[in-house]
């Protein structure tokens, strides 16, 4: 514990009187960040037929999260909530709406100029800071481009669309649009800019944000990388609804995933040959619960887990997401915690260890006391929420004694029903008590009025 009380003191220091030892003496950070991977898709957390040796790595030399929450059950409003520390009712961006970038095409809803982000928290502290893989927040010409947000690099999709290729025509680096024809496989070059990254600013504090696109569909993998999977499974070949064709969708979900591995390997082993190792914390997530889209049969490999539902529910299974972190010396091997958590959390953990004041309006709660073992200074949420506008609109709380209220059909009142579940003793929730708790239901339900602030580009 003496090196973080030491790194504490040194983050006491004022950002203008730091020199660069100062800032060097800061961790470097690198959150890895999948793509409609299930928690159950790794083995750390119970997955026997997708080997994910490195992953799981992470969590037997760090520490591994049971209860933590995606900021949302698609992509582009939970990388909101990862950046600006804030959940859905207050968020500036709850879901995969449209805007035309200058380029004249589609993107996602930018993500506001005023709008506080985590890489602007590392920013004050000398941070260099990078965002590589998909980004989701806004197209060329926007406010929410990455470089209005606290990251110095970018790398990678832009928009969302553009991800459900893996043989791009065209990726962006910063405001630059470099053409590819479809002839390279995207994550290869993700990767290497990652690297690159790391290899550059290895003399300097970086935070390196990298959010690669697999497992996302299309299901699609270099030919040579699925082999290992070859031949195991009985295949119903995809024929192309909405995503590129696909003739053995398990093997290739199955190489995908392993090869996302391996690149989390490659990272690990990059700051080895540095010496950047023991002070880099690495932390490796998925964006939302597993998707059921281009061919993957989730059922197959329980890539859910114990838990009900998928990407685009608020059922556990569409919003519970692993969530593996380790750091050298500081967090302790091997250790497993109940902590509830949320993406909107990382903000505020980043504040704590830079000794930075975090946004007023930030949700998040700091869970560094849980990583350093003090847990009777950790402060728990009392509750946590979600609103999502697909699918006639739901709603979702649990409360910190565990009970979920999930309220399904928001936008057409008349048509609104509700459920109510104990993840104490129903974290499947398979027993809806609706009807046999109706105070319970009630007290959730207008805990909900002051958990959400009305937004104009997404309301029920």
């Amino acid at each position: 514990m003496k090196i973080v009380n030491c790194l504490f003191s040194i983050a006491m220091i004022l950002p203008g009187s730091m020199s660069a030892q100062t800032v060097k003496s800061f961790p470097n950070v690198i959150y890895i960040m999948a793509d409609d991977l299930g928690i159950g898709d790794l083995g750390c957390y119970g997955q026997r037929q997708i080997k994910t040796p490195n992953i799981d790595n992470i969590a037997r030399h760090g520490m591994k999260f049971m209860q933590h929450y995606a900021g949302s059950t698609v992509s582009a409003p939970s990388r909101c909530a990862l950046l600006t520390g804030k959940h859905m009712g207050h968020a500036a961006v709850r879901g995969n709406k449209k805007v035309l970038g200058s380029d004249g095409l589609a993107y996602e809803t930018p993500l506001p100029k005023e709008e506080v982000t985590v890489a602007d928290i590392f920013k004050k502290r000398g941070y260099m800071t990078a965002c590589i893989g998909k980004w989701g927040l806004g197209g060329p010409g926007t406010e929410g481009m990455p470089d209005k947000h606290g990251f110095d690099y970018f790398y990678g999709y832009l928009g969302q669309g553009f991800a459900h290729s893996y043989y791009p025509d065209f990726l962006h680096e910063n405001d630059k649009r470099i053409e590819l024809n479809g002839k390279v496989y995207s994550h290869d070059l993700m990767l290497k800019k990652s690297l690159d990254f790391i290899e550059q600013y290895k003399q300097n504090s970086f935070f390196l944000y990298y959010s690669p696109t697999i497992p996302h569909a299309d299901l699609d993998i270099i030919k040579e990388q699925q082999q290992e999977y070859e031949g195991m499974f009985c295949e119903t070949p995809f024929t192309g609804r909405g995503y590129k064709q696909q003739a053995t969708p398990r093997a290739t979900y199955a190489a995908m995933v392993t090869y996302l591995d391996r690149s989390v390997g490659i990272i690990i082993d990059k700051l080895k040959e540095l010496g950047l190792y023991d002070n880099t914390i690495v932390v490796f997530t998925s964006d939302n619960g597993v998707h059921a889209e281009g061919g993957h049969d989730p059922y197959f490999f329980d890539s859910n887990g114990p838990f009900r539902g998928y990407k685009r529910d608020l059922y556990e299974g569409g919003i519970r997401t692993p969530f593996v972190i380790q750091w050298p010396r500081i967090i302790p091997a091997g250790v497993v915690t109940d902590h509830v958590s949320a993406f909107w959390d990382f903000l505020p953990t980043i504040s704590d260890l830079l000794q930075v004041n975090a946004p007023n309006t930030c949700d998040g709660i700091s869970y560094l006391p849980t990583l350093t073992k003090k847990d009777k200074q950790q402060k728990k949420h009392s509750c946590i929420y979600y609103e999502f506008f697909e699918g006639g609109g739901k709603q979702s709380i649990m409360t910190s004694d565990g009970w979920k209220l999930i309220r399904l059909q928001v936008a057409v009142p008349e048509k609104t029903y509700e459920e109510l579940y104990n993840l104490s003793i129903d974290p499947a929730e398979i027993a809806n008590l609706v009807e046999q708790y109706p105070e319970v239901a009630t007290r959730l339900r207008n805990m909900i009025v002051g958990q959400r602030t009305e937004n104009i580009d997404f309301h029920f």
